[in-house]
């Protein structure tokens, strides 16, 4: 089995395992790595380690990796921003998760977003960070295709985020009725 594929595998069982256990996921990450900044979705995917230096909002960080300080967008979760209602509360969620702290950053399937920031799946220890802001209701999830791996776990988790009226889905913030953007 190649890397890739064994790399598709590795994502179907975790996302298996966390829908069933319905807590923190546990992480090791795989050896090797991508380039960062590397555009090419036929890359194998890799993980970076760093330090979050700052925290912009509830969805972006920025990381310094070997000396160079990079912007940060968490795959598969979007929260309020500035001018809307319940922003500070997720900022202040993601504040408790990442600030200061050491990072391991997963890519999905694409390197960077349009503004060129590296998007990522984000780690600290064993707290997957982009699931614990939606499991707490601070973070919404959508679909940017291609970056799909952990689409069907976020759903489940921000579910059961919003029947328990969690964290910012008291505000109605997050009632568009869509996943897409």
């Amino acid at each position: 089995m190649n890397s890739k594929k064994t790399l598709k595998v590795v994502l179907l069982c975790l996302c298996v395992v966390c829908g069933l256990t319905a807590c923190e996921l546990e992480y090791t990450p795989p050896d090797g790595g991508a380039s960062l900044g590397d555009n090419d979705d036929s890359t194998i995917i890799g993980d970076e380690n760093g330090r979050v230096v700052s925290v912009i909002d509830g969805d972006t960080i920025d990381v310094e990796i070997d000396g160079t300080v990079y912007r940060v967008r968490y795959v598969g979760v979007n929260t309020p921003e500035r001018s809307e209602s319940c922003y500070s509360e997720a900022r202040r969620a993601n504040i408790d998760l990442v600030e200061g702290q050491t990072v391991t950053l997963v890519r999905d399937r694409s390197a960077t977003d349009r503004y060129d920031r590296l998007l990522r799946y984000v780690y600290v220890g064993n707290t997957f960070v982009n699931a614990e802001l939606i499991r707490n209701g601070y973070a919404e999830v959508v679909l940017y295709q291609p970056d799909d791996a952990q689409f069907d776990f976020f759903v489940d988790l921000e579910r059961d985020a919003a029947d328990a009226n969690a964290g910012c889905h008291a505000s109605g913030i997050f009632d568009d009725g869509t996943y897409e953007r």
